[in-house]
């Protein structure tokens, strides 16, 4: 199906939007920091606002990584600044594998320690998503038997979350100085996830514009296009060596015939199957306007809740999420039926679908009463 003269100048128009906002989400990030941490310091408390200071040149350095693998060395070596010893553990399958460590006696030996998730400490991290402070009897008991514990008693573990989902944990103490500034862990930690997002949504935008550009009026697109995962894994090649053993693939397809189950963590991948069986019956120039479609909601949604993550939050515990982010989500949709209403996609509404997946979570009344489809 040749694009419309029309066609590409939105396109166009919409990308250089996108790209426009996800150029200043680091200096939105910064700022935020910054506010932050003026709000935590008392007046006074820090000569020449040395912390705060140190803090930004920190944020700085976390953001100026140029892969992700950089961007999380960056963030162990800024938080050994506010603490005496910090560690990263990788979160999948159910279990937490030392990544790399900072101020330990052996860091290398932290590389690989299955921590144990059912120790309150870390357990309540992952149940709640949020940051956990305790004693030290909280944290896992062999952790401490095999390094040691700090000199004074007191723990934080603060989940780093990559596209909904925690994806590692961020362990840090006082060491034997009893260093632990608690509140500049944790906003290190928010910064790098905020950032990951960010730089994320930039790759997928620069595709999605290259995709676009790339197919020339007339020329038939591709039959099978896969769609782009919503984040590259950062931790993809760290295999733990007490990882359990991988399920033969006869096991592992007989599971799934059996029961539908997703877990969170697949969503995107199983949008994109159930996607693939619904446009099987069109002709590859319609399928992969579909495809597009769908994957620009992805892209809209994603960007309203990167900008918008307390509103989001509010939203979806007070269950008025349309009301908090009506100018947002209206614009983005209004971008969306610009560039796919008058489609073969446009009956499929994939702006309304994703935001109900994504935004809501598939619970349609966290949107609140005055939403309407």
């Amino acid at each position: 199906m040749a694009r419309t003269n029309l066609e590409r100048l939105v396109e166009n128009a919409v990308s250089q939007v996108l790209e426009r906002h996800l150029a200043q989400a680091r200096e939105e990030l910064i700022q935020r920091v910054l506010e932050e941490v003026q709000a935590e310091i008392p007046a006074g408390a820090a000569s020449g606002g040395s912390e705060t200071s140190d803090l930004l040149q920190d944020v700085a350095a976390i953001h100026a990584g140029k892969t992700q693998k950089e961007v999380l060395r960056a963030l162990l070596d800024a938080s050994i600044r506010y603490c005496g010893r910090s560690a990263l553990f990788v979160v999948k399958s159910g279990t937490a594998s030392g990544w790399q460590a900072r101020g330990f006696d052996q860091n290398d030996g932290v590389k690989d320690f299955a921590l144990d998730l059912s120790a309150p400490a870390p357990g309540n991290a992952m149940a709640t998503r949020s940051a956990v402070r305790g004693p030290v009897a909280e944290m896992d008991g062999q952790f401490i038997a095999q390094f040691g514990a700090p000199g004074e008693d007191g723990i934080l573990l603060v989940p780093l979350h990559l596209k909904d989902k925690v994806a590692a944990l961020v362990y840090a103490d006082g060491g034997q100085a009893g260093k632990l500034n608690c509140d500049a862990v944790e906003l290190l930690v928010a910064a790098t996830s905020a950032w990951l997002e960010v730089a994320s949504l930039r790759k997928q935008a620069a595709k999605e514009e290259a995709e676009s550009t790339a197919a020339e009026p007339g020329e038939a697109p591709p039959v099978a296009v896969q769609a782009a995962p919503a984040f590259a894994d950062p931790f993809a090649a760290h295999a733990p060596h007490h990882a359990i053993e991988p399920v033969p693939a006869e096991a592992a397809a007989a599971a799934a015939s059996a029961a539908e189950v997703v877990p969170t963590g697949d969503i995107g991948a199983a949008a994109a199957a159930r996607a693939a069986d619904t446009l099987a019956h069109l002709s590859p120039e319609d399928a992969e306007v579909h495809r597009k479609a769908q994957r620009f909601a992805r892209l809209l949604i994603e960007e309203v809740k990167l900008y918008n993550q307390a509103k989001v939050a509010e939203g979806r515990k007070n269950k008025d999420l349309y009301d908090r982010l009506r100018d947002d989500l209206e614009k983005s949709k209004a971008a969306y039926y610009k560039r796919y209403g008058q489609t073969v996609a446009a009956s499929a509404d994939y702006f309304n679908q994703e935001l109900i997946a994504s935004l809501a979570e598939d619970d349609v009344s966290l949107l609140g009463p005055n939403f309407h489809r």
